[in-house]
């Protein structure tokens, strides 16, 4: 990344930082734009550059792409379930623990507030269609295949049935623990 991108990736990380910040200190409804705005120390309108409305801010989601990156740079001999269990865990385990605990609140968040939950289809359809296009890729198979699309479907639902486990028992730090444990059965035909 050049110089100018990586002033826009810090600015908005800045952003979504502050919002998410404010969001969990005084609720999502009660914050106002112009509270973010002046938290991260930019006016209305380069907020406005960055994320189109408020909800933008929780909704924005910057480590997909980085998964999947991951996901494709595993190394050519795993299952693609085996590259799925090491590109999360490429990721994720590198986070500092401050990152971590915010990308959390932000999962939290989307998962809660009722106007950030309307607005989870897109998101859903969004990351499904990256891990689409990447699983194809992998496999040598095209994007439409109803196998690839289902499979994708499946992990997407593994790591959801993951992220709500560790976030009801209270203990997100183990995600990558329960996402483990979800590919097990995933990869055994989920038996029940």
């Amino acid at each position: 990344m050049g110089l100018r991108e990586r002033k826009k990736a810090k600015t908005r990380a800045a952003i979504q930082r502050h919002a998410l910040r404010l969001f969990l200190e005084q609720g999502y409804a009660t914050t106002t734009v112009e509270q973010i705005a002046e938290a991260a120390e930019v006016s209305q309108s380069t907020f406005f550059r960055y994320f189109p409305t408020k909800e933008d801010t929780v909704l924005y989601d910057k480590f997909d792409p980085v998964v999947i990156d991951s996901f494709l740079r595993q190394p050519a001999e795993l299952t693609p379930i085996a590259a799925v269990r090491g590109a999360l865990h490429d990721v994720f385990e590198r986070l500092p623990a401050d990152e971590s605990e915010l990308e959390f609140a932000r999962q939290r968040l989307v998962f809660t507030v009722p106007e950030l939950r309307t607005a989870l289809l897109d998101l859903f359809v969004s990351g499904l269609g990256l891990l689409v296009g990447a699983v194809a890729e992998r496999v040598g198979r095209e994007p439409g295949d109803y196998a690839v699309r289902t499979w994708a479907g499946a992990v997407v639902g593994v790591v959801m049935s993951s992220f709500f486990a560790a976030l009801e028992e209270g203990r997100q730090a183990d995600f990558l623990e329960y996402f483990d444990r979800a590919l097990e059965l995933l990869e055994d035909g989920l038996p029940l």
